[in-house]
Parts: structure tokens; C-alpha cells; sequence
């Protein structure tokens, strides 16, 4: 198996887009490839086909070279939920939560993880295409470093710099980069690529000659800033989505641990919807539906919801006949209690939650990971949905006057009967399942429940939309980058081996 990884100069160079790119052009010549990030930091995370948890990331790079997301394309998947510590998952299962200082001392056992993952995958594809993480002249994170160049040193492979013209200072970015590098590591950077280049590339030449006389490296490609390419996002949340003369309208409060946004990517990207994140010191208003997305520390989000008054929001939009829809952590806020006794999300143990549904939840140490197909009614009409299921809390519905909730999902394909419930009201509803949106049947069951006489003359289907992003990324990868160098630099280097 042969290696290249692709590290950027700062966090969101454009690493994850790239290696997807490569991805898709690599497995189009007929490689057999796969892709790895050695180590992830990241709340939103997918459900692999052997029933563990990566980065969203590796799952769209996954798709990308037409194989299915396995534990070992991202063997460390670091969930922050907290400024100093996070939920650390090894080969897709939680271990434990860590600060940052005992997470540092227990990178050498990390790395075991990681190679161990290297060495699995290399008895099986011909190129495995590695994502770094952040950057690597991070000179506080260089010891026992996993994820860049601790890496790449570690397997001895070859490294493409990647940077991003349009924040500014890309040719700072890329030489500074290179002159904090230890001289082995420099040796084995191969070439730059430019990212998000928009104007005439004529007025850049000169600084290319200059950047490749300067350094002796030769730029790899500029890829043009693609202003409508929509692909899954890992960390940054999509805020503006302005729709003229919108049929519906939709409001996601934006809690500072949201978890799994790709959820609402089908609704976002439909022309007849309007969905918006309202941020801290914003009311919410003027929509028919207010979903509550998935959080990594639920008890933190929804007290942090209560702070913002939206708690009194919501309530005045239902008086009105709105409607609410909550999905993982917002299905839990949406009970009566969140119980937490073994301090596995917080070190409070016990909230009230907005009162909405008759459900109480606890925390618990063990978290539910399962990919799910299962049949969703809402209203009068149902459809079939898949999706994943990612939490830690088991929720418990009761009845209200004698009368039992009406479950949301039922004939889920993960040996349980139901999950999830609709108000006997039916103005709210909640589920465990994220995703659930993915396909066109359940926007429009979704537009239904909130007004039968709205006319969507068109859904998304996330899975084709996705696929056509590719090969459209793909595309533009042959076009502007010098795809047989890179070629090169790849059947040149040593090979990896078990």
C-alpha cells in the first residue's frame, strides 16, 4: 500500500474537501483507496457500517472512494464537551473524557491505536489517503504529535502542504509552515497546493515562481473558491440561508455543543425552505417549526437555552400553533427530566427539562451507536426513513390522562419496537434518530404535519445530492491540479507495509 497525506496550514485550509477530491479521482483511475485521519476533533460524527463512530469527515471521504465508513478510516475521534476536555473514542468506541493535559500523556497509547488501524488497511487497498489535523507547526501539540507529522514520520510517507488564498497571507502561510518543520520533515513535504482562488490566475504566476524558487517545491495546483459546492460539513455550521418568499419556515436555536447539523443539510438546501440558526441574543420568531438539534452535553445546552429565554419562545410559538420537532439532545430537552447520576455528559445531575413531552431521560456511560431504517408517521401519513442513532441517554415515556404517547418511528430495524413520540396534541414531536431528514419522503411527510395545504414542488435526497458534489469535486480536482505529479509522488515513495 502506498501513503500520502495531505496537511494544511491552519484548520479549515480546505484538508477534508481536498482528500475527498482525491479520493474520487484516484478510485476513478482504478485504485483500490481509502481514506484515514489519524486523529479527529469533531462533534459531528457518523455511524460506520461495523457499528462504530468517526468523523463525518471520513465518512464523506468514504463515499467518496465508493467504499462503506469503517472504524479504521479515523481511529481517534476526540468530542469536545468542554473548553478543556472531550470524549475520547478509540476505533469507534468511548473510552473515556479527558482534559487536554491527561489526553496529552496519553497520545503514545493513541498512537498504537493509530498504526494499528495504518497496518489493517494496508493489507487491503493499494493508497490510503491521510487528512492531517489543524496544522502541523502547532509547536505546543509537536510532542508525541498523532496527527500530522508524528504520523507521517511514523509510516514514512510522502505530504502535500495545502492553503487557503482567501483569507490572505498564503504565501506566509505556507513558507512560515515549512521553516517550523524539523529538517526530515520538510524533506518530506512534496509539493503545495492552493485553495479558494478567485480572480485572474494570471495575476498570481509571479508568486508561485517566487514560492517554488523560495522553497524548491513545486506548486501541485490552485483550486478555485467553488462558491456553491455543498458537501457535508464537520465543524461549521452553514448560518445564512436566506429564501426569498420561503413556502416554510424554520428556526434551529444554535446550542455551543451542537452535534450531528448535517442532520437539517436536506432542508437547507431545499429552494422552497428557509432554515435559520438563531444565535445568542436572538429571539426566536416568525416560523412554523423550531428544531431542537443534538448536543454533546445536553444538560449544558439546554441550561444555556433556558439563559437565552428561548425556553418562553418556544412556548408563545406553540401558543400559536407552531409546531416543535427535537432530534437526540433536543428530543431529550424536550421531557420533563434529564438525569445524569455518573457524571457522563456534566457534573450536574439532574435538570428540569421544558416540560413539552411526557418523558424523563438518564445519562449513562454505555452510548447507543446503530445505523436504523424504521417507518415515521406523523399526522395521518408515515413514511420510511433510515438513519443513525448516536447517545447516551435512555428516555422513558409515561402517560398523561390515561393516554400513551404516539410513537414517532416504529418497526426500527435495531431489534426495538418504537422510539421517539408525538404529542396527543400533535404539535411536537422527538426522536433519537439523526438523519431522519435525509430523503425526500420525509421532508415532505415533514411539510405535511406542519401544513397539509403547503405544495413543495421539489425535496432533496442528501445521498444523490452528495454524489453529484463529488464527481463535480472531482472534476475540478483533474482540471486544476497537476493530478499526474501527484501520481508520481505516490508510486515514488516507499511502500507501507503491515
Amino acid at each position: 500500500m502506498k501513503t500520502l497525506m495531505v496537511q494544511g496550514t491552519t484548520s479549515d485550509a480546505g484538508k477534508s474537501t481536498l482528500v475527498a477530491g482525491l479520493c474520487r479521482v484516484f478510485v476513478n483511475l482504478g485504485y483500490k483507496v481509502a481514506p484515514f485521519k489519524p486523529q479527529n476533533m469533531a462533534l459531528n460524527s457518523a455511524v460506520t457500517s461495523d457499528g462504530g463512530e468517526i468523523g463525518r469527515a471520513q465518512a464523506l471521504q468514504a463515499v467518496a472512494a465508493k467504499i462503506a465508513p469503517r472504524v479504521d478510516f479515523n481511529p481517534i475521534l476526540l468530542k469536545p464537551n468542554s473548553d478543556t476536555g472531550a470524549q475520547v473514542i478509540v476505533h469507534g468506541r468511548a473510552i473515556s473524557n479527558m482534559e487536554a493535559t491527561s489526553y496529552h500523556d496519553y497520545k503514545k497509547v493513541a498512537m498504537d491505536a493509530v498504526l494499528e488501524s495504518h497496518h489493517r488497511l494496508a493489507k487491503e487497498f493499494q493508497l490510503l489517503m491521510v487528512e492531517g489535523a489543524g496544522s502541523p507547526a502547532e509547536i505546543n501539540l509537536r510532542a508525541n504529535d498523532i496527527a500530522n507529522m508524528g504520523y507521517a514520520e511514523a509510516v514514512d510517507c510522502p505530504v502535500i502542504l495545502v492553503a487557503d488564498i482567501d483569507r490572505g497571507g498564503v504565501f506566509a502561510h505556507l513558507v512560515g509552515t515549512l521553516e517550523l518543520l524539523s529538517p526530515s520533515e520538510q524533506n518530506r513535504v512534496e509539493g503545495f497546493i492552493i485553495n479558494r482562488f478567485r480572480g485572474d490566475i494570471n495575476l498570481l504566476t509571479s508568486g508561485l515562481d517566487w514560492l517554488e524558487e523560495k522553497t524548491g517545491k513545486p506548486v501541485l495546483g490552485v483550486l478555485p473558491y467553488l462558491h456553491d459546492l455543498t458537501l457535508d460539513a464537520e465543524d461549521a455550521v452553514a448560518i445564512e440561508n436566506k429564501v426569498e418568499q420561503a413556502k416554510i419556515n424554520i428556526v434551529v436555536p444554535l446550542l455551543p455543543h451542537i452535534s450531528n447539523h448535517t442532520d437539517f443539510d436536506t432542508l437547507r438546501l431545499n429552494p422552497e425552505i428557509n432554515l435559520r440558526y438563531v444565535k445568542m441574543g436572538e429571539r426566536i420568531n416568525n416560523c412554523d417549526l423550531v428544531i431542537l438539534p443534538g448536543s454533546k452535553n445536553v444538560i449544558f445546552d439546554l441550561q444555556f437555552l433556558k439563559d437565552q429565554d428561548w425556553q418562553s419562545d418556544i412556548e408563545r410559538h406553540l401558543r400559536y400553533g407552531g409546531k416543535v420537532f427535537g432530534i437526540c439532545g433536543g428530543y431529550q430537552m424536550l421531557g420533563q427530566t434529564i438525569n445524569d447520576p455518573e457524571g457522563v455528559e456534566s457534573t450536574i445531575e439532574t435538570i428540569t427539562g421544558l416540560g413539552l413531552l411526557e418523558l424523563t431521560t438518564e445519562l449513562t456511560a454505555e452510548k447507543k451507536l446503530a445505523q436504523v431504517s424504521a417507518t415515521m408517521t406523523l399526522g395521518s401519513k408515515s413514511c420510511q426513513v433510515k438513519g443513525y442513532e448516536i447517545h447516551c441517554g435512555v428516555s422513558t415515556m409515561t402517560a398523561i390522562d390515561n393516554k400513551t404517547p404516539v410513537p414517532l418511528l416504529l418497526n426500527k430495524s435495531d431489534n426495538q419496537t418504537s422510539d421517539g413520540c408525538v404529542s396527543n396534541d400533535n404539535q411536537i414531536a422527538g426522536t433519537y434518530l439523526h438523519g431522519i431528514f435525509d430523503e425526500g419522503a420525509a421532508t415532505q411527510l415533514l411539510v405535511d404535519w406542519l401544513d397539509s395545504n403547503n405544495d413543495i414542488q421539489q425535496t432533496i435526497n442528501l445521498d444523490e445530492h452528495r454524489e453529484q458534489q463529488l464527481e463535480r469535486l472531482a472534476n475540478v480536482c483533474q482540471q486544476y491540479l497537476r493530478i499526474s505529479a501527484i501520481e508520481d509522488i505516490i508510486n515514488n515513495s516507499k511502500t507501507t507495509t503491515p
